[in-house]
This record gives structure tokens, sequence and C-alpha cells, in this order.
């Protein structure tokens, strides 16, 4: 193995990490807002990658099908979650963590039998779009063109939370929602509106991160079990509600996967399982300091 067949494995789990921090990151928002172990998250990311599925493939797997996918497929599943707040979870705020955790649960075995009904069982594809197709060269390394886009996508998503959060009236809001809502509540705003719109918005991220990871691999049932776990990983290892710890955790796993694959492949599947409690033995808190 030489320095670069190396260095393309790392910027490749680099970008596959991107993937885990957009999911990642809906489920640290729903969970420091919410106070809502979301097991259905990784379920919203399998319907996000179906849906785009379903989007490319009615034009045919043409050229514009996967842009069409990525603005529609995410989008339907901020819908599909919003309805889920409010037809079932805003019910059950106040309950003990582990009937909100039954709850959602179920919501993962419905969302299963629904793909099986309509999707069926067989594996999905779906075409890298054409202006993304074959490689580039980085620093001597060969990389796909598309895993490139991926490597731009996560840094800019994190960028936009931060701002939301930070620098907007609405994130500030999300943020007081988080730390006191019976206060946010005195002050006259509607703290229910608010979850709402965060379990939104953590169903468009499981959707974008669906819809994205698509093109590179096989849309199947299942694909939201290994998803999940890698989000509380991430979730857990970069600190509660820390965007920038939650990336910089994606990648620590990202590339200790894909330089497990490469190195160590009979341990691969446990390497960032190892990771994450190395590093918890030396950070219990996370990475970076929990923000909820």
């Amino acid at each position: 193995m030489d320095i670069a067949t190396f260095s393309s494995q790392l910027l490749i789990g680099l970008s596959r990490g991107m993937i885990f921090f957009i999911v990642a990151a809906g489920l640290t928002l729903i969970f420091g807002v919410l106070r809502i172990t979301n097991f259905a998250h990784g379920s919203l990311y399998m319907l996000g990658a179906f849906a785009a599925y379903t989007v490319s493939t009615s034009l045919g797997h043409g050229h514009y099908g996967f842009w069409l996918a990525l603005l529609v497929a995410p989008i339907t599943v901020m819908i599909l979650s919003l309805i889920i707040e409010r037809g079932l979870l805003r019910f059950i705020y106040n309950r003990d963590h582990l009937t909100q955790m039954l709850l959602t649960y179920s919501l993962v075995l419905i969302a299963g039998d629904a793909v099986k009904i309509i999707w069926g069982s067989e594996y999905k594809s779906i075409n890298i779009p054409e202006g993304l197709r074959g490689s580039i060269s980085l620093w001597g390394a060969s990389l796909p063109l598309y895993n490139a886009f991926l490597l731009l996508i996560g840094p800019l998503v994190a960028l936009g939370l931060w701002l939301f959060l930070s620098k907007t009236h609405l994130g500030k809001i999300c943020r007081a929602t988080a730390t006191d809502r019976e206060m946010v509540d005195i002050l006259g705003i509607n703290s229910t509106r608010v979850f709402a719109l965060v379990f939104a918005l953590g169903g468009w991220l499981a959707g974008l991160g669906g819809t994205l990871i698509a093109p590179t691999t096989t849309v199947s049932m299942g694909m939201d079990a290994n998803i999940l776990i890698y989000a509380f990983l991430i979730v857990v290892i970069g600190g509660l509600g820390n965007i920038w710890g939650a990336l910089i955790s994606s990648i620590i796993i990202g590339m200790g996967e894909a330089i497990g694959v490469l190195l160590i492949p009979s341990v691969s599947i446990i390497l960032p399982y190892m990771i994450a409690g190395i590093l918890l033995i030396f950070r219990p808190s996370g990475l970076l300091k929990s923000v909820w």
C-alpha cells in the first residue's frame, strides 16, 4: 500500500464522516431542545433515501433527477417529521423517558413495514449525477468527485446551523427553550411551536443525509440501524448540542472507519466503538462543552 492509496481512503472516510455529521446534527438538536431520545431518527434518514430514489427514478435517472431529489426528499421528510411531532410526540413531552423511547421505537417498526409495503425489500440504487462523476487529484490522492462534493456540503451545513442557532432571533429562542422552557412560556413564546420547528429541522437534516448517501450505496431496509448507532456515538463524543463537536467527532469516526477497513479489516466493524470508548475515557463529557 502506497501513500496515495492511504490518502485516498482517508479522504473517502472523511467524506463519509460528513454524512454522519449531517444526521447526527439533527439528532443532537432534537435531543437538546425536546429532551427526547429519538430512535426514529435513523428511520427518517432511511425514508429520505427511499424518497430520493423515487424522485430520481421518476425522471428516468436523468441528469436532473438527483438534484430534484436533493430538494424534494429532505422537505418530504421534514413534513413527515412535523406530522409525527404534532400528531404524537407533543403529547408525551412530560412523560417519562421510557414512554418516549417506546413511542419512537414503535415508529421504527412502522417505518420499516411502510418501506417494505411501498418500495419492497429489493435493493435500490441512484446514479451519481453526471456533473459529479469521475475523480479529482487532491494532495496526490485520487478522490471521487462526488465525495469531494460531500466534503464541501458537511462544513456548509455546520456553518449554517451555527449561524442559525447563534445569530438569528429564532435560533436564540430555540436555545432558550432548551435551557428553560417555563421561562420561555412566561415570556409569551409558544414553546410547543419551537419544539415542532426543531423536530422538523432535525427531520430535514436526516432526510438530507439519506439523500446524499443514496448515490454511494444501496438503498435498502436496515440502513437506518447503522446510522442511528453512529449518530448517537457522535452526539455523545462531540458534546450534547455542540455542532462543532459533532463535526469533529464525525470526522474522527469516519476516518477511523476508513483506516480500519484498509489496515485491519478483521476489526473494522468494532473500530468506531473502540475509538468512542477511548475518547470517552479521557473526555467523558465530550470533546467540546455541552451547550444544552
